[in-house]
């Protein structure tokens, strides 16, 4: 068994397909629109693992929680080398993109960074 994809909402899609694009080698898939439920999607396929289906719609609950709130947390990027991981997070952090923690080694023994996309998702890169 293996996930297939996950869904993430945002409020701007275009944006922040463009982010998975530039980032991280993802290739977009035509957008699909619902005019009745104002749905829209678009399927980012990654070189290697899961799809990352991207969404929106016009009755979005934008309400910010503040804290850890209860859901998913963070999608977990594998980019091969300690190297790697250091080099994309002073990029996207260069680019003007929220930058959380790291590199550091956590206490679980992981080589790894914090980043976010532009709707403040967090991204785990690591090796």
């Amino acid at each position: 068994m293996q996930i297939e994809h996950v869904g993430l909402f945002v409020k701007d899609l275009e944006k922040t397909v463009k982010f998975y694009e530039k980032y991280f080698d993802a290739k977009s898939s035509n957008k699909y629109h619902n005019p009745v439920s104002t749905f829209s999607s678009v399927f980012l396929t990654f070189p290697d693992g899961p799809r990352l289906e991207v969404g929106t719609r016009e009755d979005l609950n934008t309400e910010i929680l503040d804290g850890f709130p209860l859901g998913y947390m963070h999608i977990a990027v594998s980019l091969g080398s300690r190297e790697a991981v250091d080099a994309l997070s002073k990029r996207i952090e260069s680019d003007g993109f929220k930058h959380l923690s790291g590199p550091r080694v956590t206490g679980d023994g992981y080589y790894e960074s914090v980043v976010c996309d532009p709707e403040g998702n967090q991204i785990e890169l690591t090796v």
